[in-house]
């Protein structure tokens, strides 16, 4: 007869329940496993989710009443739990932490989890878009290293197009992706939404200026009309050279190491983007911690939050997982500051911004993605783009702008 051990809790021990998605989910535990020897008291139980059926499984758990104490969650996400009273505002656990402040992380990635003037959610790691390109391409067209503002960059485009010839190109800017556009339009100052978040800004100056210089990329010849999926492999094209440039994120840094050929290694490095007039903005992405309004633990959730975001902790978990420290100490790290390719993203962190932090965030980035393909392929004018794309996303918002008029 088989026998059984029994993993019950012990009488006066807490247990908490994370969800942790993905990668993250699988790895985590080895750092909850010390959490745990240093709070006895404390049992944690990690929930791996796919990443895929995250967001259903969270708001069926909310609507429920099953909600994990504490869970990872994606930024963009933050608004939508925060407008379901879901999240358990963190601000009176920060003024009396002695690991947490927000000057201990990069200034966009904390804003990105301030809604209304409160505190939902620490950063965990960190995601934000740099330039990956070839050096011996750039150098060719008579670059040492990255120009760093839009102008001196279009001119580096120009003269490596004319170095690569009028089968290749500059840079590759998937049509089927909207932060490229997006990016460009914080650069150049645009709020994205207006009037309190309740009504599009896609047609304002600032966006219109930023969507002609991409759009024009496209007119240009410097880069491809092509989504992700009309390119058979991406990785194959950058290094035969059928583009020297490409806006991406830190995931890549290990796929460039794994898919480009040992020759090809010493043939790209990485930059933080260029801006309108020097060192631009990127976005502020990546997952957060925060603590579901219904625990029961809120102090013990709080200790494991706090343990997550040590920089010690944050250098272990992006050793396990690649994804990048929130914490700025933990960028002091050998392991992040050997690394040139790596370090372009540190630099990149200290200029981020967040996106608009409403609930309808990502059907508004889709629709901005749909107009921009439209607007790339020559099936409507930039200018009718925008305004088309601001008319959405006014509707998109109604319910919004109605909610804050009766909130008064």
């Amino acid at each position: 007869m088989p026998a059984f051990v029994s993993c019950a809790p012990a009488p006066n021990q807490v247990t908490l329940r994370f969800w942790a998605m993905g990668r993250e989910g699988e790895v985590v535990e080895e750092l909850v496993r010390d959490f745990e020897l240093e709070n006895p008291g404390v049992r944690v139980e990690v929930q791996q989710i796919p990443w895929s059926a995250a967001h259903e499984k969270l708001l069926t758990a909310q609507v429920g009443g099953s909600a994990p104490d504490l869970s990872q969650l994606g930024n963009t996400w933050i608004a939508e739990f925060v407008a379901l009273r879901a999240l358990r505002p963190l601000d009176g656990f920060v003024d009396t932490s002695s690991t947490v402040s927000a000057r201990g992380f990069f200034a966009g990635s904390w804003d990105g989890n301030v809604v209304d003037g409160q505190v939902y959610g620490l950063p965990w790691y960190v995601d934000t878009r740099v330039l990956f390109y070839r050096r011996d391409l750039l150098a060719q067209a008579g670059y040492r290293e990255m120009p760093t503002t839009w102008a001196e960059w279009r001119r580096a485009m120009e003269a490596i197009k004319r170095v690569v010839g009028p089968e290749r190109f500059a840079i590759f800017l998937p049509v089927n992706e909207w932060n490229p556009p997006m990016i460009l339009g914080l650069q150049a100052g645009s709020p994205i939404l207006r009037d309190n978040a309740t009504r599009g800004a896609f047609s304002q100056p600032e966006f219109a200026g930023a969507f002609t210089f991409f759009v024009d990329l496209f007119k240009s010849h410097l880069a491809p009309p092509l989504s992700n999926s009309e390119i058979a492999n991406m990785y194959q094209e950058f290094e035969r050279g059928y583009f020297a440039m490409v806006i991406t994120g830190p995931w890549n840094l290990g796929e460039f190491r794994r898919r480009l050929s040992p020759a090809a290694q010493s043939q790209w490095t990485t930059a933080p983007l260029p801006g309108p007039d020097g060192p631009g903005l990127s976005m502020a992405g990546g997952s957060s911690l925060v603590m579901f309004r219904g625990t029961r633990h809120p102090e013990e959730a709080w200790k494991l939050m706090e343990f997550l975001s040590r920089p010690d902790q944050q250098v272990r978990f992006y050793e396990l997982t690649g994804d990048l420290p929130a914490r700025v100490e933990a960028w002091r790290d050998s392991a992040l500051t050997r690394d040139p390719a790596t370090a372009a993203f540190g630099r990149q962190m200290e200029r981020v911004a967040p996106w608009p932090k409403v609930p309808e965030w990502e059907p508004i980035a889709i629709r901005l993605q749909d107009w921009a393909e439209r607007a790339v392929r020559g099936s409507v004018a930039p200018d009718v783009a925008l305004r088309s794309l601001d008319r959405e996303v006014d509707r998109m918002l109604e319910k919004r702008r109605w909610l804050l008029e009766h909130r008064r």
